[in-house]
């Protein structure tokens, strides 16, 4: 699963840019990337190519990467080319430099805290409840709705696959998203265990 939050952009006229924290194989969520997005869904890419990403420039993130950021690549690497991809198509669309790029992911997805706040609502990995449930929890522990998208497993069940959440443009603080993705769940769906990994896919 994976969990995308939105961050407005003054690079962009009513533009946003999506963290995307996702499920691996620990017991916690980890993040994807950190993109921006347009108002309409679309989005730009590869945006400065003279910028390319600069390991040296987040030396001292490194650690907190590795473990909020790992890549899933098949076999495990040590993230340097995922987090490379994820600068040079996304980050270098912002108005972030590379450092302050990879800190807000990180404390973004700190901050969000979204299994804790799960977990408070009695909602805990490996059981199905109410998609409105999920809503709620998330509403009441953030302070603004999230859209929830959902995969279906093998067995035909809706699963909790991403969630979006909207921030300002200092990504210090959630505010309410001006535009959701298209998608759908069923009303009723699974917090799948961490250990039941979906497909990912580290290069989007």
């Amino acid at each position: 699963m994976t969990i995308r939050i939105l961050i407005s952009s003054t690079l962009f006229n009513s533009g946003l840019l999506l963290i995307v924290i996702q499920d691996i194989a620990a017991e916690d969520f980890s993040i994807h990337g950190l993109w921006p997005n347009y108002n309409d869904g679309k989005w730009p890419s590869n945006c400065d190519r003279k910028k390319s990403f600069d390991q040296s420039e987040v030396s001292d993130l490194v650690s907190r990467m590795q473990k909020d950021w790992p890549t899933l690549a098949c076999p495990s690497g040590d993230g340097l080319k995922f987090w490379g991809h994820e600068w040079d198509k996304h980050g270098t669309c912002t108005t972030l430099n590379q450092h302050s790029y990879f800190q807000a992911a990180l404390d973004l997805k700190n901050k969000a805290n979204l299994l804790q706040v799960l977990q408070n609502a009695g909602i805990r990995p490996g059981k199905f409840y109410s998609l409105e449930s999920i809503k709620e929890a998330i509403e009441e522990g953030v302070g603004y709705a999230p859209f929830i998208e959902c995969n279906v497993d093998s067995s035909g069940n809706h699963q909790l696959l991403q969630v979006y959440m909207c921030v300002d443009t200092s990504a210090s603080k959630f505010i309410q998203c001006p535009v959701f993705p298209h998608g759908r769940c069923g009303s009723r769906i699974e917090f799948p265990s961490f250990s039941d990994k979906s497909d990912s896919h580290d290069e989007f």
